[in-house]
């Protein structure tokens, strides 16, 4: 890390900290009914709606209202793509989206993934843009809110039987923190170049002609092939160039700021009209972060002890560093193959990446968006060094808790502390207790199958895939490196990141299909078992500190914290880790 880098992060982590403290307490106010104005303007909603905001549901009513909030969600964004052609505000006449990949971006949207086999821009209308994927970045990132708050809520109360009403907290949620933030951000970003608009996609002349190759089609519209089986091609030149348009700045606010991460545009927030300038890089770098890093002080003020919410932002904060000190360290590294075909090794690696942005501002996007459940990229990640390509995929199998989504990621670390207590009760022969709460059978049951599903999806989904005629036809490079994309695209649906090694052709109905139950299954397979967990610390009574009581907000704690995070969470991805970007980063190097 250079001088740069270091002024960058920390002036990254300093703005972070200014801007999470103030909202934490509005967000806090929020969730605990305090913002009367708020109050009053929900009232009439609700009675329209029929739902009473003073009863409060038990764990189990409140996951299945998310579940089928969520379900219904599938069903409305599957429906819109596939009646896209026949819709409004589609000026280019995009054709319906094939059903397998309409199944997997729908229920990519939903489960807060948003990875995309498609390209934006050239298949989805304004509408399907506006209607049904803005909204579900609203949607989603409100259930993972709703969660971690439910979560909070349990360890606060005592003798409790309910945890909250789901379609009050998704209201709050959604009305009085999402919107708010995604208005002023969007109006930002537009006013630092984005663009937002409804016209159709313009054709612009060119300073020259502009000359390419591309298949020759035969009448059945299908590539023509020569003798040896291979494609025939032909030139193409042409004085213009099509710019495509769109209401993007509204979709890119949410997108960052509920850790969303899917592009309007194929290139994502390496396109100029997304992310057209270093302060725009810089802000959505910081919307990432913020409602996740509020999130851990509202859980310290939920429970009455801000230094619980101090201790596990310092455990995310501290991972993190040494994940974008590595990140950026291979990453200033020249390419060896990249050398010898003789490109200047003094510039570091700089394939894949935006010459606007550079090795520095590249690296710290890419650890960010995936060390939180974003998965919007700046810079190309297949494009990264082997080590510096493997530091995303292990925030992301790391089960994203290092910051971690909007909700997502703190409940995702407070499982792995419950876990770390459990492990520290073990070690000295005392039951273990978190927050004044005992932790007993129930919950490491529960706590395991949070922790163990996204390993089996992502284990059991890169082996049926490598295994696969139809997994392997999508590889793009052989060997070690098409083995990390497969690893990468499940560990990234698995964990809802969404982000992906782009080497990997995965538009296909194997790999739609696949995504898409490893999507649904990673989210919800770990949403349930947390409620069951908030549902059963509320209903207990809260213990008397004692002698004998670990504290849960010192170093010692954070350091077993990280601990944790770092042998259970990462452990089980060792072998195939091995396999993929260590075996390429010897075979590189070697050479």
């Amino acid at each position: 890390m250079n001088a740069s880098a270091w002024m960058q992060l920390l002036a990254y982590l300093a703005i972070l900290l200014l801007l999470a403290w103030p909202l934490a307490r509005a967000m806090e106010a929020v969730m605990q009914g305090r913002f009367a104005l708020g109050r009053r303007f929900e009232a009439p909603l609700f009675r329209l709606a029929g739902v009473d905001p003073e009863r409060e549901q038990p764990w189990l009513s409140y996951a299945l209202g998310l579940l089928v909030f969520n379900g219904l969600g599938v069903l409305a964004v599957y429906a819109l793509q596939r009646l896209q052609a026949v819709l409004p505000f589609n000026p280019q006449s995009m054709s319906a989206v094939s059903p397998d990949s309409a199944f997997n971006t729908a229920v990519s949207f939903v489960t807060n993934t948003n990875w995309q086999g498609y390209g934006g821009e050239s298949t989805m209308s304004y509408l399907t843009q506006m209607l049904a994927l803005t909204v579900q970045n609203f949607l989603s990132a409100a259930t993972g809110i709703v969660v971690a708050v439910a979560l909070m809520r349990g360890f606060a109360r005592h003798s409790a039987q309910a945890v909250g009403n789901v379609w009050v907290d998704l209201a709050r949620v959604t009305l009085w923190i999402l919107l708010p933030l995604s208005f002023v951000f969007a109006l930002v970003l537009a006013g630092q170049g984005v663009i937002q608009n409804l016209k159709p996609y313009q054709d612009v002349q060119t300073v020259e002609a502009v000359t390419w190759q591309q298949p020759k089609l035969g009448a059945d519209g299908q590539p023509v092939k020569d003798d040896k089986g291979q494609p025939v091609t032909e030139d193409k030149t042409s004085p213009t160039q099509q710019l495509a348009m769109g209401p993007v700045a509204s979709q890119l606010a949410i997108k960052m700021i509920g850790t969303n991460g899917g592009g309007f545009f194929n290139a994502n927030s390496a396109h100029p009209y997304e992310n057209p300038t270093a302060v725009t890089n810089f802000l959505q770098m910081l919307s990432i972060f913020l409602i996740p890093a509020a999130l851990c002080f509202v859980f310290g003020r939920m429970v009455g002890d801000l230094r619980q919410g101090w201790a596990v932002l310092a455990a995310m904060t501290l991972v993190f560093v040494v994940a974008v000190i590595a990140a950026t360290a291979a990453e200033q590294q020249a390419n060896p193959a990249l050398t010898a075909l003789g490109v200047d090794p003094s510039g570091g690696n700089m394939e894949g990446k935006e010459v606007r942005f550079g090795i520095n501002a590249s690296a710290l996007f890419a650890t960010i968006t995936t060390a939180a459940s974003c998965g919007a990229v700046n810079a190309m990640h297949d494009s990264f060094m082997p080590l510096g390509g493997m530091v995303p995929m292990v925030m992301i199998q790391l089960g994203e808790v290092i910051f971690g989504g909007v909700g997502s990621g703190l409940y995702g670390m407070l499982v792995f502390a419950i876990l770390a207590v459990f492990i520290a009760g073990l070690m000295i022969g005392r039951t273990p207790e978190y927050l004044g709460k005992k932790i007993e059978a129930y919950e490491m049951k529960m706590v395991s199958i949070a922790i163990l599903v996204t390993p089996l999806l992502v284990l059991l989904g890169t082996a049926a895939a490598a295994l696969a005629d139809a997994g392997r036809a999508g590889i793009a490079n052989p060997g070690s490196h098409g083995f990390s994309e497969i690893l990468y695209a499940l560990s990234s649906a698995a964990n809802n990141n969404g982000s992906a090694f782009a080497g990997l052709s995965a538009n296909t109905p194997f790999w739609n299909v696949l995504l898409a139950v490893a999507m649904w299954f990673g989210r919800f397979g770990v949403i349930v078992p947390v409620l069951a967990i908030a549902g059963s610390l509320a209903a207990k009574k809260r213990l008397e500190v004692t002698g004998g009581t670990l504290p849960t907000h010192g170093p010692l704690f954070i350091v077993l914290l990280i601990g944790t995070v770092g042998l259970v969470g990462l452990l089980n991805y060792v072998p195939a880790l091995a396999l993929g970007p260590v075996v390429e980063h010897l075979m590189l190097f070697a050479k």
